[in-house]
């Protein structure tokens, strides 16, 4: 077969282990030839695409971001974007199509395998808000990134005695937050899943201070407080409907400092989560993902994504995968609000 990859949404460390593991293994084990689409669901809807063999793929393990490019294109949003797809995956003599991509790119992917486009998913997000997969590659890369940074603001907040509030990435679902938070030792943990009362927020922060410790606070860019809404950065949407976040760590700072009388500042984490080389734990998962993806295109088991359950990595329905956000428990944010304070 010629098979078409595509990398769509948010850059992740991991996805050229993803594409490396595909090619690797596609032409080696079943001789398989492979098209790389530019820029996410842009590449085949616009026919923009690139050589894609073993030789364009060596060394490319540790880089972070992917070598395809990537976008926020949804073919579904165009005026016959499915068609133009069709015409240009014919066009190019290209069989089946490997997406690897979160709940939007997957999304698409779903609905062409609806309209008999021979398509595989592979699950990437740095927020681990897949559902049907236990992990998904690039979260353990931003959890260990955002800690780093958290260890580095405790030494700075103590030596200023002021509070540190930490914006990091998660839209719907707090994991980067929670997990970034509980092993950077944060005092306190906003996630979107749930509305905290700043109030009970500063009650927190004075807590700290009284124990003559900075308080260091992890808020994910979705968080929001009772009776408010989540701050926008502004009202624009993206072509999945999106809004862009950010905002609520400068706003939730500086009610803090104005309830405390403690002087707050705010670091943004942003996209530098996103960035530079994978972890070992990424490398490891993506590559053995992107064994599994090429194992199904070749055995034509279309309309799946690969996924991790447990250690193992299976197939499971896209239909499955994209249906509903895998959000953070309550029962797990309770474990966490054990150091609150503290």
């Amino acid at each position: 077969m010629r098979i078409g990859v595509l990398t769509g949404g948010g850059d992740c460390p991991g996805l050229n282990a993803v594409i490396r593991a595909v090619v690797r293994k596609g032409v080696a084990s079943y001789g398989h030839e492979f098209v790389g689409f530019q820029d996410g669901w842009k590449g085949p809807l616009e026919g923009l695409s690139r050589p894609l063999g073993i030789t364009e793929v060596r060394g490319i393990l540790p880089r972070g971001g992917t070598i395809l490019g990537s976008s926020r294109t949804n073919p579904f949003k165009i005026e016959n974007g499915v068609e133009r797809i069709r015409e240009n995956l014919a066009a190019q003599g290209v069989d089946a199509l490997i997406a690897i991509g979160g709940e939007d790119t997957l999304g698409v992917a779903t609905k062409l395998h609806e309209l008999d486009v021979k398509v595989v998913g592979v699950p990437k997000t740095i927020d681990n808000d897949l559902g049907a997969t236990d992990y998904t590659f690039g979260f353990d890369t931003a959890v260990n990134i955002a800690m780093e940074a958290i260890d580095r603001l405790h030494t700075t907040a103590e030596s200023h005695h002021r509070t540190l509030v930490v914006e990091v990435m998660g839209r719907h679902a707090g994991w980067i937050a929670l997990h970034a938070g509980l092993a950077g030792g944060a005092n306190v943990i906003l996630l979107p899943e749930r509305q905290f009362d700043v109030d009970q927020v500063a009650g927190y922060v004075e807590k700290r201070f009284q124990k003559q410790y900075a308080p260091i606070v992890v808020v994910a860019e979705g968080a929001h407080p009772l009776e408010g809404q989540m701050v926008l950065h502004n009202q624009e949407l993206d072509a999945f409907g999106h809004v862009r976040l950010g905002g609520i760590g400068q706003w939730l700072a500086e009610q803090l400092e104005a309830k405390t009388g403690k002087e707050a500042r705010t670091v943004v984490l942003g996209h530098i989560q996103r960035g530079g080389t994978p972890s070992a734990f990424d490398r490891v998962l993506a590559t053995r993902l992107g064994l599994h993806a090429i194992d199904a295109a070749h055995e034509g088991d279309w309309g799946k994504m690969v996924a991790m359950k447990s250690t193992d990595i299976v197939r499971v329905p896209l239909a499955e995968a994209t249906r509903e956000l895998k959000t953070v428990p309550l029962e797990r944010y309770a474990e966490a609000e054990v150091f609150f304070g503290s």
